[in-house]
């Protein structure tokens, strides 16, 4: 069974950082675009950032170009968001899915494997 797992989060004060791991099992997910969203409480869900399997493409949502840096380790079937300057407009659930056709894309309906999410929360 595919799984994808995220790790990292907690609590964190306003410009403090956090970095989010996403491990995969069950399929290799190293030729696959893989990205990471967020949802905030009554918010729909976000868009974060996303990368091409070869590590050459990167994406990003508005909100955190700047801030945050998608990465990831083939061999280890590991992708990271690196979280610097953190707000706590930042706080929600992260999630991190691999899209299984095609490029690298933003949208969420693209993506065909989620893990649970990891908490992330910023104080002000």
């Amino acid at each position: 069974q595919v799984q994808l797992v995220e790790s990292g989060g907690g609590l964190v004060q306003a410009g403090g950082s956090l970095r989010l791991s996403c491990t995969a099992s069950g399929r290799t997910f190293s030729i696959y675009p893989m990205a990471w969203f967020r949802r905030a409480p009554g918010k729909e869900r976000e868009f974060v950032a996303a990368i091409s399997w070869s590590n050459d493409s990167t994406y990003y949502g508005d909100s955190v170009k700047g801030r945050f840096t998608i990465s990831r380790e083939n061999a280890k079937n590991t992708v990271y968001l690196q979280m610097n300057s953190l707000k706590p407009e930042d706080t929600a659930v992260y999630y991190c899915a691999v899209k299984l056709i095609g490029g690298i894309a933003r949208a969420d309906y693209d993506y065909n494997v989620w893990g649970q999410g990891t908490q992330v929360t910023v104080s002000s």
